[in-house]
């Protein structure tokens, strides 16, 4: 991507190029986000993301960060801006535009008791190395008796971003949550981010550590605990974004703010909601989603993905084999069109879960349709 870039800039490298068209003030500090971040109320995605790659390199010699324009150009999202200048090349790698190429070495690096953190520029371009993941990283482990660890990451935007067309806008949660071997995250707000990269980074066994690129820039409040450089989430655990007791609304990553966007409409309406953000998709926290169906009675399912064997549809199950006989009402799913995503904005936005979805769903649980 960057190379054709840097083609068509006439031979100028991207940071020279992006300095002369006013864009130098992304480049121009080399400064990691970790203490701008720590002295704030509030920390955008990108910098929790920045802060927790540079804690863990700074905490564990063995992690190294790998992946397209990581080093050099700070990444593509800037996520792992100042790491090269602090850590050097030989932990801050840049690859070439292979995923499958880069993939392997990073697992063959973990077979060996290495950490990496393989970044790749959207996870759309990880199907190119899905045999490395699959076949490699989640099954060595029981493959090889429990001899073999294989303590990697692999992180990225996943899902629709804007106007990226069907090739770079598939959400793959279902697909790698189906996978045996692997553990899955998908945070939402910052302290979701920093807490569960450390997280997954510290874990023996890979994890898919799946971002949404148009969170990065989004703010979010943090705690004074979530700063702290031992800060970590556990993996496999829901939070409880907002207690109600008329009807449960799960949802990840982007469309947690969907979710909390249609609470507040809801709560007008004299409709109590309770939003459990996932945060984790493998394992699946089905001990919080059955309690709280008990209590509401109800649930909506969102996610941005196909409906076809989806996440709200794994969760739907477990309620249904677990707590059907607490259900006052159907579940309900809201998620993507189960077509190819558009590349038009308007048909885009229609193959799109919005909020005025999840609140018409709500309103159906409650009987309350219009």
């Amino acid at each position: 991507m960057w190379g054709t870039v840097r083609q068509r800039l006439g031979g100028y490298s991207a940071y020279y190029s992006l300095q002369r068209i006013g864009l130098g003030h992304l480049l121009n500090s080399s400064k990691c986000y970790s203490s701008e971040a720590a002295a704030a109320k509030k920390m955008t995605v990108r910098e929790a993301l920045n802060s927790a790659l540079d804690e863990e390199m700074s905490a564990d010699p063995k992690v190294f960060l790998m992946g397209e324009e990581v080093g050099e150009y700070q990444g593509a999202y800037k996520i792992s801006k100042g790491l090269l200048e602090k850590y050097g090349p030989e932990r801050v790698c840049d690859t070439p535009i292979t995923e499958a190429g880069f993939t392997g070495i990073g697992v063959g690096a973990a077979y060996y008791g290495l950490k990496p953190v393989v970044e790749f520029m959207t996870f759309n371009f990880a199907m190119q190395a899905m045999d490395h993941i699959i076949n490699s990283a989640a099954k060595t482990n029981y493959m090889s008796a429990g001899q073999i660890s294989v303590p990697i990451v692999f992180r990225g935007p996943n899902g629709a971003a804007a106007g990226v067309g069907a090739q770079h806008s598939q959400c793959y949660a279902a697909w790698y949550g189906s996978c045996p071997g692997l553990k899955v995250l998908a945070p939402y707000s910052s302290e979701d981010t920093r807490g569960l990269l450390k997280a997954a980074i510290r874990d023996p066994d890979p994890v898919i550590f799946l971002e949404n690129e148009l969170l990065y820039g989004e703010s979010f409040p943090v705690s004074a605990e979530a700063v702290d450089s031992s800060f970590c989430l556990p993996i496999g655990k829901a939070k409880i974004e907002i207690e109600g007791k008329d009807v449960t609304i799960t949802a990840f990553s982007k469309m947690v703010g969907y979710a909390l966007k249609a609470a507040e409409i809801l709560a007008k309406e004299g409709i109590s909601a309770e939003v459990i953000n996932l945060r984790s998709i493998r394992p699946l926290d089905r001990a919080t989603i059955n309690a709280s169906v008990r209590k509401t009675n109800r649930l909506v399912t969102v996610e941005e993905g196909f409906p076809q064997h989806g996440v709200g549809a794994e969760i739907c199950t477990s309620v249904i084999e677990e707590s059907f006989e607490y259900l006052d009402a159907p579940v309900e799913r809201i998620a993507g069109a189960d077509v190819p995503m558009p590349y038009a904005a308007n048909l885009e936005r229609m193959a799109l879960p919005q909020v005025e979805d999840v609140v018409r769903a709500a309103k159906r649980t409650c009987y309350r349709s219009v």
